[in-house]
């Protein structure tokens, strides 16, 4: 199980966007799982939330400017720069817009510890920053998602914050009280082989997702290649802003991978399934154009901006 997680980890590139192909190819098949997407999103969670551990918490608070860089390039300066270069390209386009701006209110992806473990970024950040970003997401998401689109009365906050409660923090502090409770006993049995169905749950969530706005999207339509060169574009962006804030906070080469990865990867697949529930649909096709490169461009960016923390200079793999 571990050397098929292992395989499954470095196709990681290949894998999401194959999710978005099956559920555009297949939407009759895939939206019968719709239903199933929280529960199927618990899961993933899971899986990642395992592995944290509350002291890991504690022990980057007694050192929290990586945190407070990592909260000022990801949750105020990146989504303004969204929402400025997003209003101005596809001005009177509130949809999209939206879509846009929900992508970056939402949390940190899990899978961000794959990339710091990739390139010897400092684990116990990336774990800090993964459950403290997680847990203040019910709180986040809305309230930026309200500040800067200014439609809370058009907008049920209280249900986006129970959907993050539900699919993101509740999974989360299971997964650190059964580590904490076990002292890892546990999660050295179940992780193994819940790891690869955690990668099979991303498939199906994104197919099931991608499903729901599938007869809207249409590849002769201009405008659906121009948001997905947006999608890009803000993926680069996040980069380059981390790279930026780490290098003003003088971080060493360690935290600075760790806020790369931080800052340019999001919770893309939680931010769909709120879009799809919670806005008109055609505010999902940012989040799913997104998760077609999210993997590839933290690969590409990393190569470019990132080197692995104290290693040889070796390329890092995949």
């Amino acid at each position: 199980m571990t050397a098929l997680n292992g395989q499954l980890e470095r196709i990681m590139p290949v894998l999401t966007p194959a999710g978005v192909f099956l559920g555009f190819l297949f939407p009759q098949v895939f939206i019968y799982l719709r239903p199933l997407v929280s529960w199927l999103f618990a899961v993933m969670t899971l899986s990642g939330a395992l592995k944290l551990r509350a002291r890991e918490l504690g022990m980057a608070l007694r050192r929290p400017l990586p945190i407070l860089l990592f909260f000022l390039a990801s949750h105020i300066l990146l989504p303004l720069a969204v929402l400025v270069i997003s209003g101005l390209l596809f001005s009177g386009d509130s949809d999209t817009i939206s879509g846009y701006i929900l992508v970056y209110a939402a949390p940190t992806a899990v899978s961000g510890f794959i990339w710091t473990s990739i390139y010897r970024g400092d684990a116990a950040l990336t774990l800090a920053i993964i459950l403290l970003d997680t847990l203040v997401a019910p709180a986040l998401v809305p309230g930026t998602v309200s500040l800067l689109l200014g439609t809370k009365s058009a907008l049920d906050m209280t249900g986006i914050a129970v959907s993050v409660i539900l699919m993101v923090v509740v999974p989360t502090i299971i997964g650190v009280t059964v580590n904490e409770a076990s002292r890892g006993k546990i999660p050295r049995l179940v992780v193994p082989y819940l790891n690869p169905a955690a990668k099979a749950c991303i498939i199906l969530v994104i197919a099931a997702n991608a499903s729901a706005v599938a007869p809207q999207v249409h590849l002769e339509d201009p405008k659906v290649w121009a948001i997905g060169a947006l999608c890009l574009g803000f993926a680069a962006l996040g980069y380059l802003f981390a790279k930026l804030i780490c290098i003003l906070g003088r971080l060493n080469p360690e935290k600075r991978v760790s806020i790369f990865f931080a800052v340019g990867l999001r919770n893309i697949s939680a931010a769909t399934t709120i879009a799809i529930e919670f806005f008109p649909e055609a505010a999902a096709l940012p989040a799913i154009l997104g998760i077609v490169f999210q993997q590839t461009m933290a690969a590409v960016m990393g190569k470019l901006l990132m080197r692995p923390a104290g290693g040889n200079g070796a390329d890092p793999p995949g």
